[in-house]
C-alpha cells in the first residue's frame, strides 16, 4: 500500500516522534526526553465583569502525543474563550496511553511529575483529555515491543487493557471529586484505514464502560459522509471562510488540512526535531479544538 510519498514522508515524522504505523519502526528505543522541554503550561482564563454567573469555568487538563503536542496551544485559546476554562496542557511526543500510567518506571516517555494520576492529584481537574493518535510500531518503550504490524489483536488487546487502567488511575487519583475523561477519536489514517476505526471504537467502548465521554474531532478533518477516507484538502467551512486565514485555496474552495509530505499532523509548519506547538494558523487543529471545546461544554 505504500507509495513513494508516504516513504519520503516517514523521516519528517520521525522528527517529531510522530504515532503513524509503519511497518518498520525504529529498531532502538529513543532517547530518553529532555523534561526540562516538557509542554505543561497552566493557564487560567481572565474573567469579564459581563460574563455569566451561571457559566462553571471547567478545568481541563490535556493530555497526549504529538497530535496534542502541536494543538496544544489552540485548544486552550478556544477554551479559555468558550468556557471560560483553567487549562493545562503536557502532552509529549511519540507516547500512548501507557506512557502516562504510573508504574511504568523507566520504560515511559513522560516522567513521573506528569503522569495523567499525578496531575490529575495535583491540579483536580474537571475534564481530563486525552488524544492519542495510537503508537502502533516499537517508538515506546512500555508496548514492550508490541506493533500494529506484527500483531494487530495483541496491540488491540494490549490497548485496550491500557485505556482501562489509566481510566482506572485517573479515577482513583480524582477520589470524589473524578474527572471526566474525554477520549479524542482520530482522523482518517491513508496506510491502515482500520487501525484507526478499531482504535476509536476502544475510545467508545471505554468511554460507555465508564460513563465518560468521546469527541468525534477526526470527523471534523475526514471528507463529510466518509468518515475513514484520507484527505489533505477539504472544502472550507463557514467559519472558515469568515476567518480567510483558515481558507487556505478559497478560490478552490478548499483549506489544507495537511503538508505535502506529512499525512499524519495538521500543523501547516514543517516538523522539526524539538516537539512544539503548531507556530502558524492551522485549519485542522482549530477543527478538533472546536469539537473538543463543544464536546467539553455540553458534558
Amino acid at each position: 500500500m505504500r507509495t513513494s510519498w508516504i516513504v519520503g514522508l516517514l523521516t519528517a515524522v520521525l522528527l517529531l516522534g510522530a504515532c503513524s504505523d509503519p511497518s518498520d519502526g525504529p529498531e532502538t528505543a529513543p532517547p530518553t526526553p529532555d523534561v526540562s522541554r516538557g509542554a505543561t503550561t497552566h493557564q487560567r482564563a481572565q474573567t469579564s465583569p459581563s460574563a455569566s454567573t451561571a457559566v462553571v469555568a471547567p478545568r481541563v487538563l490535556y493530555l497526549g502525543d504529538s497530535l496534542a503536542m502541536e494543538a496544544q496551544r489552540v485548544l486552550g485559546q478556544e477554551l479559555r474563550r468558550n468556557l471560560r476554562a483553567t487549562y493545562t496542557s503536557a502532552p509529549y511526543s511519540g507516547t500512548t496511553p501507557c506512557d502516562y500510567l504510573e508504574g511504568t518506571g523507566k520504560k515511559s516517555l513522560v516522567p513521573d511529575k506528569d503522569k495523567a494520576a499525578a496531575l490529575v492529584r495535583a491540579l483536580h481537574p474537571d475534564f481530563v483529555v486525552l488524544q492519542f493518535w495510537g503508537n502502533a510500531w516499537y517508538y515506546t518503550w512500555c508496548m514492550d515491543g508490541i506493533s500494529h504490524a506484527a500483531s494487530p489483536q495483541k496491540y488491540f488487546s494490549r490497548y485496550r487493557a491500557d485505556l482501562k487502567r489509566l481510566t482506572d488511575q485517573i479515577a482513583a487519583a480524582g477520589g470524589a471529586r473524578r474527572p471526566r475523561i474525554v477520549w479524542v477519536a482520530q482522523g482518517p489514517d491513508p496506510i491502515t484505514p482500520d487501525r484507526v476505526r478499531r482504535v476509536n471504537e476502544l475510545y467508545e467502548a471505554q468511554a460507555a464502560a465508564s460513563d465518560d465521554v468521546v469527541a468525534d474531532a477526526g470527523a471534523t478533518v475526514a471528507p463529510a459522509g466518509s468518515r475513514y477516507s484520507w484527505a489533505q484538502y477539504l472544502p472550507c467551512t463557514a467559519y472558515e471562510y469568515e476567518h480567510p486565514d483558515y481558507c487556505t485555496q478559497p478560490d478552490r474552495d478548499r483549506t489544507a488540512l495537511h503538508l505535502d509530505k506529512d499525512y499524519l499532523h495538521f500543523c501547516l509548519a514543517p516538523t522539526t526535531p524539538t516537539p512544539r506547538p503548531c507556530p502558524v494558523r492551522s485549519p485542522g487543529i482549530l477543527r478538533i479544538a472546536q469539537e473538543i471545546t463543544r464536546v467539553i461544554g455540553t458534558s
